[in-house]
């Protein structure tokens, strides 16, 4: 049976959640530490569904599915480092949220496989992890898609800057699609995502938080993708693939997120895929 733990984690600067997801007949054998999507702008760490969460602890694997704060409150130097300083707390065995020393696994759905991806590629986590699973994730390695307007979110009703005041200016982890979306919305309809989730120079934006200058990350990689993403474009998938021969899964639709449908017959062909990569992969 499906159980769900919440910790309070206690960070000194705001109100950082974790949720943790195990079968109560199944001992873990590996973890999965998950990062939730939404553009780095909105999102919740309870967005896995409810197929993905049963699937996963079945087959032996606990997740620990993690808050990380949202920009623009947040710049993206400070959710890195947060995102990093939950993986290492992960690693050395915080008492609250965990019971043995496991291997454990990077997993992202888009925003949140970009922040595991620049993760491992830091050279910032202690214990390396057994792989990566990146649902529609990125790394900024192909030009312009992220600096200019995009054309499917300019197909949606314009939404005017004014969105901004809507959202809270202090640091927070979970953003609703009531609020926060039509943030995300505007910066994609005007070209100013970059600008909405990065305040530094640009060069140190290329230099350290894209996949640039990474030649090779510390595990192997597993990443999904459609072929007409409306979010994220798919040669940002081959390039990703290309640089880092990840085992690729390709969905021939035009949904970014599209394994939140369960009826999509993709979607337990990417659950299946998934687990058989955990397992080729497994370690300890």
């Amino acid at each position: 049976m499906l159980q769900k733990q919440n910790w309070n984690m206690e960070h000194p600067d705001w109100e950082k959640w974790c949720t943790r997801y195990t079968d109560s007949e199944i001992m873990p054998k590996a973890r999965l530490l998950y990062f939730h999507g939404g553009g780095l702008i909105f999102g919740s760490r309870e967005d896995l569904p409810q197929g993905h969460l049963e699937w996963f602890t079945r087959a032996g694997y606990e997740i620990l599915a993690f808050d990380y704060p949202l920009a623009p409150a947040a710049d993206l130097e400070q959710i890195a480092e947060d995102v990093r300083e939950s993986i290492n707390g992960v690693c050395e065995k915080d008492c609250r949220l965990t019971d043995a020393k496991l291997p454990y696994y990077l997993w992202g759905r888009s925003a949140g496989a970009y922040l595991c991806l620049i993760a491992a590629a830091s050279g910032r986590l202690k214990v390396k992890p057994a792989g990566i699973l990146s649902y529609y994730g990125y790394g900024f390695l192909c030009d312009n898609w992220f600096r200019t307007p995009s054309s499917f979110y300019q197909t949606l009703p314009s939404v005017d800057a004014s969105c901004l005041d809507y959202i809270p200016g202090k640091l927070h982890g979970e953003g609703t699609l009531d609020t926060h979306y039509a943030v995300y919305v505007y910066a994609r309809q005007t070209g100013n995502w970059s600008r909405l989730i990065y305040k530094g120079r640009e060069k140190f934006f290329y230099l350290n938080f894209t996949l640039r200058t990474c030649e090779e990350l510390p595990c192997p990689l597993f990443a999904a993708h459609s072929t007409g993403d409306t979010d994220v474009p798919y040669e940002e998938f081959l390039a990703l693939c290309e640089r880092y021969q990840a085992k690729r899964f390709i969905e021939s639709g035009n949904v970014h997120d599209f394994d939140r449908d369960p009826d999509n017959p993709f979607t337990a062909e990417l659950l299946e895929a998934s687990l058989a990569f955990l397992e080729e992969h497994q370690q300890g």
